[in-house]
């Protein structure tokens, strides 16, 4: 059964897309540390981001790069945040979260809430950064 990743690149579920290119994809986090969190996956469903082949690891990390740069021209953070856990979806996944502080990037703080409205407003000026 598909990761609910891929389910979301083969848009059989709604996101809020930022950027996608032939190998990866990246959207906004439901459930984010922050306004901007965004996950940026490889539409090649791989569990572990180290079992990604070298060239495709290579263009996960390129793209988010693109990807961190627009986060952080369209938020207001001293950092972008990268995170790699690879424990709660079977589906490589880098996060981008814009913090302010180290303690922005604990997985144990409580998730932050936004409105529909906001998603794509957030959505949208990430985007127009790229």
């Amino acid at each position: 059964m598909a990761s609910i990743f891929k389910r979301i690149i083969n848009g059989e579920i709604p996101c809020y897309k930022i950027a996608e290119d032939d190998n990866c994809f990246a959207f906004l986090d439901i459930n984010p540390l922050n306004q901007g969190h965004t996950l940026v996956v490889p539409k090649q469903e791989v569990d572990y981001i180290y079992d990604l082949d070298d060239e495709l690891l290579s263009k996960l990390f390129l793209f988010s790069k693109k990807v961190a740069l627009a986060i952080e021209k369209a938020i207001p953070c001293e950092r972008i945040g990268v995170a790699v856990i690879g424990l709660e979806v079977p589906h490589a996944h880098i996060h981008l979260c814009p913090i302010n502080g180290m303690s922005d990037l604990n997985f144990a703080n409580p998730k932050k809430q936004f409105s529909k409205e906001t998603f794509e407003e957030t959505a949208a000026i990430i985007r127009a950064n790229l």
